[in-house]
């Protein structure tokens, strides 16, 4: 909306004051919103406006909703994080205008109107586009509700940006940083507004910069960074020198160092940035092989035969490339020299001449990095993308997109890239007046006033010359390179004089009148934009529309072992014969995408101004500038804005501040709001065409009107200030004045009073207590005596109080303050009672049942550390005192047992000494045997007494074994057991036979007696799960896990 449009009335009913304030300082700083300027039809008022804003440092400037932004080439302490919490949450003309203005507004729209939202930044190379950018995302980065995820999220949004930046953008003459890909970027948010996922859509790269630069250009930034800040070993694996001269692709432009940029700490924050995106250092290097082999790619030579044929000359620089791009040398080599052809099913290798191999090469060049660089944004938005495990459903989140794309093209020479950027710009411009007017269209249907027709540009006639079926100038340049037989950029030129020669936007050298015809060469023709007329030139139409590389180069890059590269490059992509689409058709159907994409948001603008071509802060060109609000189209926009109503405001605010000018509104009104506003208005005289009521704002048509009111409330402040300064001023000084006076008198003669009691008190006592404390020192080593005694008393005191404030906390503590000499017995009796005293209280904290748990397992530390793998679990788990329910237990068994009562029980695993058959059994330790139970039956009782040792395998299983008396003709033999509280069972079983030194911790094998003097053996491995089987030999075997310990 335009105006300073907000919702000033708070959660309580306030009225805010909001900053039509700022109205009376127009004269020095301008307007604030365009849509207020007197006259709007102007472009030289529209430029006066930017001008005096500019001098002040005010870059910000709004039309309506629009955001103007000027580029101040310096430094401005307005986005620091103060200045963001200043906009977080304030309504959007609430205070003067910012790009975090326009990035809270679009926060805010989003999560109330659960709409998507985009922002669309256009501008010239060198206007600030990508700061912009970078500033928005800031903004979220920092004042959306975060965690731990979403930080790792966000700063993944905010690395992507220079890693982007170095792949994707170059040093031009018009911008050392320049953007040369649009990119659409959509960040996701979840229902509480925290940023979960993000996607970037890029759009037309200019993969020609790889292979050609303009003098005092350079190609991207990353092979600089390369060169300048990867370090020597690096460089020799990459077979790289650091000088940037020694390198064709990059000599071009003759501008191997930039005196703003700095390589080489810009490789450093991309080298750093990588692996928060997600990048693995086996990927990276990869990445860089290729970008070095780009390089190589471009010092290849080539020599010409005696009969025509090429040959390449640079064999060594062939073979680093090879290695480089992981293919085969000799099908590199002669894929560059060679091209495959299939007619009539039959392929035949052909040779190529010296211009036909040079532009073979530089097509590989052009298609490895521009795939390349469509995988790493690939790459970026896996990293980006919303985590679906942790964000199980993606409905309730909304998405805030930013196109950061480049504005309208006008050069000297222009060429099929500005063909398409203009394009583009075109059909964005025919978007904002579509979006623009259906905004204000249903704002007027929404408080009831009349629509009245706005007369304005229509560019689709332009929009269809270009993209129009079979018609439009990128059908023509299809059909011209598919054209089976001699074609070139001239026959295209041809083509379109036939088919669109009578359009009236359209011009060439042969249809233009005398005039226009000297300034359009023959190569060239005219399109009259929205923006104003561009020249094109024709050559390289052609070759940059078809963007093909030779089948047999295709073949050679699928064959690649860098995974980058086979991912770029598809086995199918050579197996398909169908041709791909033409690089126009490409981008013309990205760009519907994109229109569609926006179309399904709600959008909000960025129009981003340069104010001079040498990037000096201060300057302002005004006829640089003219030609950017032309084709930016910002006076269009403003026409469109201001059709209607300058100024709309709600009847709470718009009586609030101006009630002071009608005495029948002020000091307050109390009927309805819209006969207030109506009052008021009356008595102000506005005219019937200057201003219409809506059902909830007033709308007034000439910013004069508003202006004049404005006027009428600063001269009326006075007057009201005064009147009230008057009268609270008078009363408020003489009742002030009264209340001190009496409570000076008071304080006083009581004040004075005690405080010269006070200070005679002190004084006494502070000279006695002088003497007494220099009487004692002087006494200090004689006994005590009233001459010393305060002395020594207080030498004691001082001691016990610093005691008292510094006695050790714990039994381990041994620190003890120094005691004085007369104190040394004393302070030696306090430490050894302190001491007993902790002890005491530690013991006593101690239970029964703990004490009893401490001793089990500082016998099963001396038993198992650091000799059985599983102990170290077992030290936080308590051992219980049984693991046997008393109801588990048969009742026979116990009736067997009689008085010998069970102290604990656990289920185990008996296994039989011949077959090893697993038997279930429960182990049952009394005070002086054990018994082995099956259900009811007792089948196998051991004496502790006869206990010969306990045998337990170092690892991580269960197994144990009782070895019994050989001699003893009631035993079977060793009992082998396995238990799942190995530790515990053995521990309670050492303790209650008082055998603790009988464990023996065996790491390979535990050798056993079988009945008869037999001898068996168990054999301990590691393994992936525990298993117990029998294995060969006859021998027991166990195998156990590796637990690590943590």
């Amino acid at each position: 909306m335009p105006g300073y449009l907000s919702s000033e009335v708070d959660i309580e009913g306030r009225v805010r004051l909001v900053m039509e304030s700022a109205l009376t300082a127009r004269d020095r700083v301008g307007v604030q919103d365009f849509v207020l300027l007197e006259n709007y039809n102007s472009e030289a008022a529209f430029i006066e406006n930017l001008r005096r804003r500019f001098r002040e440092n005010l870059i910000y400037t709004y039309i309506g909703s629009v955001l103007v932004s000027v580029n101040p080439y310096k430094e401005l302490e307005i986005y620091s994080k103060q200045q963001m919490e200043r906009y977080r949450g304030v309504s959007f003309y609430e205070i003067s205008p910012h790009i975090y203005a326009l990035s809270d507004n679009t926060y805010r729209a989003m999560r109330t109107e659960r709409k998507d939202q985009c922002i669309l930044i256009s501008g010239e190379s060198g206007a600030g586009k990508t700061e912009a950018s970078k500033k928005i995302l800031l903004y979220y980065a920092v004042t959306c509700p975060t965690n731990d995820h979403m930080a790792i999220l966000g700063d993944r949004l905010l690395q992507s940006n220079p890693v982007l930046e170095a792949f994707g953008n170059a040093k031009t003459l018009r911008n050392d940083n320049s953007s040369r890909f649009g990119k659409y970027m959509d960040v996701q948010f979840d229902f509480r507004g925290t940023p979960v996922g993000g996607h970037i859509l890029n759009y037309l790269l200019e993969k020609s910069r790889v292979v050609h630069q303009n003098h005092g250009e350079r190609n991207f930034h990353i092979f600089y960074q390369l060169l300048d800040g990867g370090d020597d070993d690096l460089l020799i694996t990459l077979d790289l020198e650091r000088n940037p001269q020694n390198y064709r692709y990059l000599v071009k432009g003759n501008c191997p160092r930039v005196s703003s940029i700095s390589d080489k700490n810009n490789w450093k924050v991309v080298m750093k940035a990588l692996p928060v995106i997600g990048f693995t250092e086996e990927e990276v290097q990869k990445l860089l092989n290729i970008i070095a082999s780009v390089l190589h790619l471009g010092n290849t030579q080539f020599g010409e035969g005696e009969e025509g044929d090429t040959y390449i000359t640079t064999e060594t620089q062939t073979s680093n490339l090879a290695k480089l791009l992981g293919v085969d040398g000799s099908a590199l080599r002669e894929a560059l020299t060679h091209k495959k052809l299939t007619a009539k099913g039959e392929e035949m290798i052909s040779p190529l001449n010296y211009e036909q191999a040079v532009s073979a090469r530089d097509a590989l060049a052009k298609a490895v990095y521009g795939r390349t660089f469509t995988w790493l944004v690939e790459k970026i938005n896996q990293s980006l993308a919303l985590k679906e495990e942790i964000y199980h459903s993606s409905k309730d989140s909304s998405v805030i997109g930013l196109l950061d794309i480049y504005g309208f093209e006008v050069l000297q020479q222009n060429s099929f890239e500005q063909f398409c950027i203009n394009y583009c710009n075109e059909k964005l411009q025919q978007l904002f007046i579509e979006l623009t007017l259906r905004s204000e269209q249903e704002e007027y249907e929404t408080e009831g006033i009349a629509w009245e027709t706005v007369q304005y540009f229509d560019n689709k006639i332009i929009c269809d010359l270009i993209e129009e079926k079979h018609k439009g100038i990128i059908s023509i340049l299809d059909e011209e390179c598919l054209r089976p037989g001699e074609t070139c950029d001239v026959s295209f030129l041809e083509k379109l004089e036939d088919t669109v020669g009578s359009h009236p936007h359209f011009i060439t050298h042969k249809l233009a009148n005398g005039k226009t015809r000297r300034v359009v060469s023959r190569e060239e023709f005219r399109l009259l934009h929205y923006a104003g007329e561009v020249n094109y030139n024709v050559n390289g139409f052609l070759d940059k529309n078809n963007d093909l590389l030779n089948r047999n180069l295709k073949e050679v890059m699928c064959q690649s072992d860098n995974q980058i590269l086979s991912h770029c490059f598809r086995r199918e992509e050579v197996i398909d014969q169908k041709r791909p689409e033409m690089a126009a058709t490409q981008f013309k159907n990205s760009l519907m995408k994109l229109m569609e994409i926006l179309m399904s948001k709600e959008p909000s603008y960025v129009r981003c101004i340069k104010p001079n071509d040498a990037k000096q802060p201060g300057r302002f060109d005004e006829v640089l500038v003219r030609h950017q609000v032309k084709y930016l189209g910002l006076m269009e926009n403003l026409r469109v804005r201001r059709a209607g109503f300058a100024y709309r405001r709600r009847f709470e605010a718009f009586l609030q501040r101006y009630k002071p000018l009608c005495p029948e509104t002020w000091p307050n009104w109390h009927g309805r709001l819209v006969d207030g506003v109506s009052t008021l208005v009356n008595h102000l005289g506005y005219k019937a065409e200057e201003y219409k009521l809506g059902r909830s704002k007033i709308f007034i048509r000439f910013p004069k009107t508003l202006f004049t009111t404005e006027d009428a409330l600063e001269a009326k402040k006075p007057e009201i200030a005064l009147t009230l300064q008057t009268s609270w001023r008078g009363y408020r000084e003489r009742a002030k004045y009264q209340r001190i006076r009496r409570a000076v008198i008071v304080i006083q003669s009581g004040w004075r009073g005690m405080k010269a009691r006070r200070r005679a008190k002190r004084r006494r006592q502070a000279a006695e207590l002088i003497r007494r404390f220099i009487k004692g020192f002087i006494y200090r080593h004689e006994e005590y005596c009233p001459e010393n005694e305060y002395f020594l008393d207080h030498v004691r005191y001082s001691f016990l109080k610093n005691l008292r404030q510094n006695l050790p906390k714990s039994v381990l503590d041994k620190s003890w303050p120094t005691p004085p000499p007369s104190l040394v017995e004393a302070s030696e009796h306090l430490r050894r009672l302190h001491m007993r005293n902790m002890v005491i209280k530690y013991c006593r904290r101690v239970q029964p049942e703990w004490k009893k748990q401490m001793m089990q397992k500082v016998v099963a530390s001396e038993i198992f550390k650091d000799q059985k793998d599983s102990y170290p679990l077992s030290v936080g788990r308590l051992f219980l005192d049984s693991r046997l329910e008393r109801e588990q237990i048969n009742l026979k068994v116990i009736q067997t047992l009689g008085s010998d009562k069970v102290q604990y029980g656990v289920s185990v695993i008996k296994y039989d000494r011949r077959g090893f058959k697993p038997r279930p059994r429960q182990l049952l330790l009394t005070n002086t045997f054990a018994v082995l139970v099956d259900r009811t039956k007792i089948k196998q009782r051991i004496d502790y007494a006869a206990l010969r040792g306990i045998s337990v395998g170092s690892l991580s299983d269960g197994m144990f074994v009782l070895h019994m008396p050989t001699e003893d003709n009631k035993q079977k033999g060793d009992a082998v057991l396995h238990c799942s509280h190995v530790i515990e069972v053995v521990t309670k079983l050492a303790m209650m036979a008082n055998k603790t030194s009988y464990v023996n911790i065996n790491p390979g094998s535990i050798r056993f007696t079988v009945a008869r003097g037999k001898e068996g053996i168990i054999d301990f491995i590691r393994g992936s799960e525990l298993k117990v089987a029998k294995g060969k030999r006859g021998h027991l075997l166990v195998t156990a896990p590796r637990i690590n310990a943590t």
